[in-house]
């Protein structure tokens, strides 16, 4: 339960009230200042609170943006504003200011946000009406305002995303929509249909893992429906406004799980039917991890950039001025709903290794596209890289500590990151096609001591958001090469397991750092043994064990990950503490 103080005189035929139970707010009414800082000290420490101008007049959705989003501390509209728990002290010592600076006048509750000490979230309302009239004139107009705009098609429009694919700006969200209102009026949670999504996914992936026309036909067509699912939790937690730290670790988990289970489905269903796919479907979960990568080191490493303009950059502004260079700018890059639906029409219509090489092709062209693009932008822009850019660059390597352990040996940076970071992959590369059995654990020493000597210095270079995803590309591929080179069927399916750990774990660090929570414990990256470590480890088993031994040393180097790195997660996303992430940038 919240509780709202309407301050003021109640205006006949308002229905004020009314809205803010409809709300889930108790509603007290003061007279005045004194009187609304008098009923804030007797509201419950762990409620929200929101104090509103009883000549507040506007439409539902408006006080449902302005009071009740979970996200921010404080937040306000004119004529309201409310504080969480976290911020009541701020409203508490405002309010204290304005009754003894007011006496016994009425209450201007916009003078009180003025007064707020805090930063104070103030929601894009748009054609939404939120206004406190002066006199019987205005606010005859402001109803007039308010009827003039239906209250309910805004808040539909509002609750899919404004920058999305083609597919699922005009193929998904046409109706997943509706879908999301019709979960909000049940009573259903963003996180229910999450899970929801999931599941589909998961029973789609068995029926790909069937190996069947039939299987394969139904594994589409479940696919297509676990999309549609994910595009509606998104709009019903817009929709209804319910934001929570759970649901932002469900939200930037449960899609990647589904995809790369779906990977391993159709690699079993290959399977079933003579055909051994399991290299395809490892190549392209690592393409496509490193291809997130890159966006979120690129992002991270601008996002808060200073004279961050570019030649390139003015031209991709104008561009996104021409409606049909959107779209196709957009469809180029491969989102999750072309890419999901890519995916499903080709399960259905043709086989496993057809669609895992279609998808490998267009991932390529789209990572060539925006890396190629971002690289433009970098050395073209004069940008001057934050500490907490750097910083948040540092992280997504994940250096362990052998890589810390020669950097200090070492102590002085012999050159700048991204070249070291490039020349160590390129060592690590060649030794892994040498032929030598020993060699590959030869280039990963190499290769660890340039991670080490890549992160001697602050990532503020022009190309160094490059460092992560190359590290990346570096360990995935390591273990790709091998596992293909050791000739055993089941070696395959080990390595697929252990890159999926991994990447999740590479994932958690992206979503933390997104929420301003900083980077998993030290104590987790040194027990899984950092990139170049576990890089490392692999190259030495490889070399020292048989093929069906390093089978099993991949399959436990697997659990042994996933289980650490789950745990810590699990923790961390459910504690109070966690950051509510909710993307609504770019489609993943």
């Amino acid at each position: 339960m919240s509780t709202a103080i309407v301050t003021g005189q109640p205006v006949p035929g308002s229905s004020l009230e009314s809205d803010l139970r409809a709300l889930g707010f108790e509603v007290r009414p003061a007279a005045d200042a004194s009187d609304a800082a008098a009923l804030l000290a007797t509201v419950p420490a762990d409620r929200r609170v929101a104090v509103v101008d009883a000549r507040f007049v506007g439409h539902p959705h408006a006080l449902r943006l302005g009071l009740t989003d979970p996200r921010f501390p404080l937040a306000a509209i004119p004529g309201a504003v409310t504080a969480q728990p976290d911020a009541r002290q701020d409203l508490t010592r405002a309010l204290a200011r304005e009754a003894s600076a007011g006496g016994g006048t009425a209450l201007a509750v916009d003078g009180l946000v003025t007064a707020l000490d805090a930063d104070v979230h103030r929601p894009e309302l748009g054609s939404l009406v939120a206004a406190v009239p002066a006199d019987p004139q205005a606010r005859n107009e402001a109803r007039q305002a308010v009827a003039a705009v239906d209250d309910e098609a805004v808040r539909l429009k509002s609750a899919v995303k404004s920058r999305d694919g083609f597919f699922t700006t005009f193929f998904i969200s046409p109706y997943s929509r509706y879908l999301a209102r019709w979960c909000a009026r049940r009573g259903l949670t963003p996180n229910q249909v999450t899970t929801a999504s999931l599941l589909t996914a998961l029973i789609a992936a068995s029926c790909a893992a069937t190996g069947t026309r039939a299987g394969f036909v139904a594994a589409g067509v479940l696919l297509i429906a676990s999309f549609v699912l994910d595009c509606t939790d998104g709009q019903l937690a817009r929709y209804s406004l319910q934001y929570s730290t759970l649901g932002a670790w469900l939200d930037a988990t449960f899609d990647r799980a589904k995809e790369y289970a779906y990977y391993a489905g159709l690699a079993l269903g290959a399977a079933r039917g003579g055909d051994d796919v399991w290299a395809l479907a490892l190549g392209a979960m690592i393409l496509q991890t490193c291809r997130h990568v890159v966006d979120f080191s690129f992002n991270e490493a601008n996002h808060d950039a200073t004279a961050n303009t570019s030649p390139t950059a003015a031209l991709s502004d104008k561009l996104d001025s021409v409606g049909w260079t959107v779209w196709v700018r957009r469809m180029i890059v491969l989102p999750i709903g072309e890419r999901w639906a890519l995916i499903a029409v080709l399960t259905a219509a043709t086989t496993p290794r057809i669609t895992f090489y279609a998808l490998l092709a267009g991932c390529a062209l789209a990572a060539a596209y925006t890396t190629a693009g971002r690289v433009l932008r970098s050395l073209t822009r004069k940008a001057r890289r934050t500490d907490r850019a750097a910083r948040a660059l540092a992280d997504l390597a994940d250096n362990g500590p052998l890589a810390g352990f020669l950097s200090r040996t070492l102590r002085a940076a012999l050159a700048a990151p991204f070249p070291v970071a490039l020349a160590g992959v390129a060592v690590l590369t060649v030794s892994l096609f040498s032929g030598v059995t020993w060699a590959p654990v030869a280039g990963a020493v190499g290769y660890a001591l340039a991670s080490g000597q890549a992160l001697a210095r602050p990532l503020k270079g022009a190309l160094d958001w490059l460092v992560p995803p190359l590290f990346r590309a570096a360990e995935y591929g390591t273990v790709l090469v091998l596992a293909v080179k050791s000739g055993v069927n089941g070696v395959l399916p080990a390595a697929f397991g252990l890159v999926a750990a991994v990447a999740y774990h590479h994932y958690d660090t992206v979503y933390r750092i997104r929420g301003d929570a900083g980077a998993p414990p030290a104590w987790l990256v040194r027990a899984i043994g950092g990139q170049e470590g576990r890089t490392l480890l692999v190259t030495v088993l490889a070399a020292v064990l048989t093929a069906t031994q390093f089978e099993v040393a991949l399959t436990v180097l697997a659990v042994v990950v996933a289980g650490l790195v789950l745990v810590e997660s699990i923790r961390f996303w459910v504690s109070a503490g966690a950051p509510a992430v909710h993307d609504e940038g770019e489609p993943a």
